[in-house]
């Protein structure tokens, strides 16, 4: 029985796939971004048999993040699934007068994750249980020499959520790591090289998926 999706990062790529997806699905959604003007055109495009609230979030703002989400938990009267997938890429090397690049990915990508999953453990302990699911990427199975903070940034946040998956089984909450490769959004466009790219629909269909399955881990 469908129930509903939060999502971060939901007013572009991964996220918004992924709530045009779980909305075919027959899930009522809440969406959060930096850029609220994109997610209202987004509600406006989403099937309208099923709820959906939005609200501006910057996860960066660290000491937001539980307002947005319990507010938009509220509105929804109640969440299942809490998708962590604000994120931010970028190229920056040491030594380059770039570390303000690198301290904003890991402010980002990590922390504001962190902040996040905290937020919706708190939710969904309330609750009585869910789904906690990370969009993490291959780049964290390795240091790429291409971007090595984002690959630092997903690796934090993949061995973050291992490491409180036992703790939140108790409560009866799943956890859920989703590793994408190259899905072709804006946050890789500028590559000249994605190998076995697929589109952001087939990609948020497969992630779909694994996340109903409630996976502990998977690569798409």
């Amino acid at each position: 029985m469908p129930g509903s999706v939060l999502i971060t990062g939901a007013s572009t790529g991964i996220g918004r796939a992924l709530a045009f997806e779980f909305s075919r699905r027959g899930f009522a959604l809440g969406l959060c971004a930096r850029r609220l003007e994109l997610l209202e055109e987004l509600k406006e495009e989403l099937s309208s048999e099923n709820k959906v609230a939005v609200a501006h979030l910057d996860v960066a703002e660290l000491e937001s993040v539980p307002e947005v989400l319990n507010k938009l938990a509220d509105e929804l009267g109640g969440v299942s699934i809490i998708i962590a997938n604000a994120g931010i890429g970028g190229r920056s090397y040491p030594g380059e007068g770039t570390f303000h690049q690198d301290r904003k990915i890991i402010e980002i990508n990590v922390l504001g994750a962190m902040a996040t999953i905290d937020a919706g453990a708190d939710i969904l302990k309330k609750q009585g249980g869910g789904q906690i699911v990370g969009i993490s990427s291959i780049a964290g199975f390795r240091g790429l020499s291409s971007n090595p903070a984002y690959s630092a940034s997903k690796a934090a946040l993949s061995t973050y959520m291992e490491g409180i998956r036992n703790h939140l089984l108790q409560h009866k909450i799943a956890v859920t790591v989703i590793n994408p490769g190259f899905i072709d959004t804006p946050i890789n466009t500028h590559r000249k090289s994605r190998p076995f790219l697929i589109s952001a629909e087939k990609g948020a269909k497969l992630m779909a998926d694994m996340i109903e399955k409630q996976v502990l881990s998977s690569t798409v």
